[in-house]
């Protein structure tokens, strides 16, 4: 069953949050599947001098429990084999030359680089891959977000790490793009006639992109206080979903044909006035409340973030493309921490019947709508309306539900799991161009900016509730509302 060749999988960061909870468990998924080759190995590098054993022992509390219930214990004594260890401090070249040896020198052999880390670090570590020579056509680096605070800094960023690498070799990951559902979403959308004739403004009022969190800061405070919402989440995260949605049929599934579609649609976001950014952007950060009967603090109270803080927690806006297939269509953008539930949707919403011969149900505003769930289980539903049993023509609201779990019977792949093999395979498709990067910033920066110009600040709204009552306000002023309201 292996489908990708021997490689070797270096992880930056390796005794950090993202590794253990995220990368490692998803690459033992991949080998307990049998899809990574045998001679396959792993270093993990971390500050800490704590040897290959010790760093099994972190592996044993950190990684089994988050795969407990798929433990195999074959399939975790060979993943755990593959594993080595190196004390590396990113910014001493002898490291890497310790590290070059232990990799046996250099090679023709795959060699995936993943940076787990801060993006202070991407440079240096760039710089001593390469005075090593690692940096090869074989080697690919995987650059985590966010990839700077700003345009500048992500183009400075992007500039050292070409200084070394070429465009191919670069892997900037967004792991929503390895969802199921939204792989599900293409297919929908290009391998059916049923659809495409409806995807654009004659026939969609709006569309809505959520993700929301329960979660807080946790022990991300420091980090979190420089960064906020809008960075972290919508100039990456959202804004991908946003191109999957609204780009045009590529010609081909090659990387480029795909990347380039994705980058139209940036460039035809209309761009934020000063006057926009206060009608049509909400800025909130969560105070203390409860979620799911359980009390939580407020956000200035969080380990590490400042008690006079104004960085943002939350932000709605409402985005417009200014081209011909979706001009006048508003898209809705909505992520925030300490919400009332763990979502992440993208929601189409139909246009109504020009002329109602039944009346609509009491609160709902689209009858036709398209339900894409990315989490926390992945599925898609067609909402529209059918009679009800009886006498009288009274209709309801339903709907036709593909649930992947439940439909597919094959195993079921995790995000990073995906994407890590897409790596591996050398396949670019699923993974941000330099220049969308680019783009994606440019047309961020005037939010940024106005807030910060204006002395816009976050709006309070109650942990365990869908965020500050303005986000609603903004739906309203467009006839619209929020999903979860209908």
């Amino acid at each position: 069953m292996v489908t990708t060749p021997a490689v070797d999988i270096i992880f930056f960061g390796g005794t950090g949050d993202l590794a253990l909870r995220k990368l490692l468990p998803a690459l033992y998924q991949a080998d307990k599947a049998g899809l990574l080759h045998g001679d396959t190995r792993i270093f993990a590098l971390g500050r800490k001098a704590i040897g290959r054993d010790g760093y099994l022992a972190l592996l044993d509390e950190r990684v089994k429990p988050r795969v407990n219930t798929d433990l195999d214990p074959d399939a975790w004594t060979r993943f755990n084999q593959r594993i080595h260890f190196n004390s590396l401090d990113a910014g001493r070249a002898e490291d890497y030359e310790q590290l070059l040896h232990d990799l046996g020198g250099v090679s023709e052999r795959v060699t995936v680089c993943y940076l787990a880390t801060a993006p202070h670090l991407f440079t240096p570590i760039c710089m001593h891959l390469a005075a090593v020579g690692l940096n090869h056509p074989n080697v690919r680096v995987v650059l985590e977000k966010p990839l700077g605070h700003d345009l500048a800094s992500s183009n400075a960023i992007n500039a050292d790490v070409a200084q070394y690498f070429s465009e191919n070799q670069i892997y900037r990951i967004d792991h929503y793009l390895g969802k199921e559902s939204v792989q599900n979403l293409m297919a929908i959308r290009f391998g059916n006639a049923l659809f495409e004739p409806l995807w654009r403004r004659e026939w969609i009022d709006n569309v809505q992109i959520t993700i929301a969190e329960e979660l807080g800061v946790e022990e991300r405070g420091e980090f979190y206080d420089q960064t906020g919402a809008l960075r972290d989440m919508l100039q990456s995260h959202l804004l991908q979903l946003l191109c999957i949605v609204a780009m045009e049929p590529p010609a081909s599934l090659a990387e480029d044909a795909i990347r380039d579609e994705k980058l139209k649609v940036l460039k035809s976001l209309k761009a934020f006035t000063a006057e926009d950014v206060v009608t049509k952007t909400v800025r909130g950060q969560y105070q203390s409340g409860a979620i799911k009967g359980m009390p939580v603090t407020g956000y200035r109270q969080e380990h590490k973030v400042a008690a006079n803080s104004n960085t943002e927690t939350f932000v709605a806006l409402q985005a417009e493309i200014s081209n011909w297939r979706w001009a006048g269509v508003p898209f809705f953008l909505r992520t925030g921490k300490r919400m009332q539930e763990r979502t992440a949707e993208i929601v189409i919403n139909f246009r109504n019947v020009p002329h109602a011969l039944f009346p609509m149900p009491i609160g709902l505003h689209s009858a036709n709508r398209l339900v894409i769930s990315l989490q926390p289980k992945e599925s898609i539903r067609l909402y529209f309306l059918a009679k009800e049993p009886g006498d009288a023509m009274n209709l309801q609201s339903t709907y036709l539900n593909l649930d992947f779990h439940t439909t597919f019977k094959a195993r079921w792949a995790d995000a990073y799991e995906r994407l890590l093999l897409d790596v591996i395979r050398g396949r670019l498709a699923l993974f941000m161009r330099r220049d969308e990067q680019a783009q994606a910033w440019s047309w961020v920066e005037p939010i940024m900016r106005s807030w910060e110009q204006h002395s816009i600040a976050p709006r309070p709204y109650t942990a365990g509730t869908w965020g500050p009552a303005a986000s609603g306000s903004l739906l309203a002023r467009a006839a619209a509302v929020w999903h979860e309201e209908t």
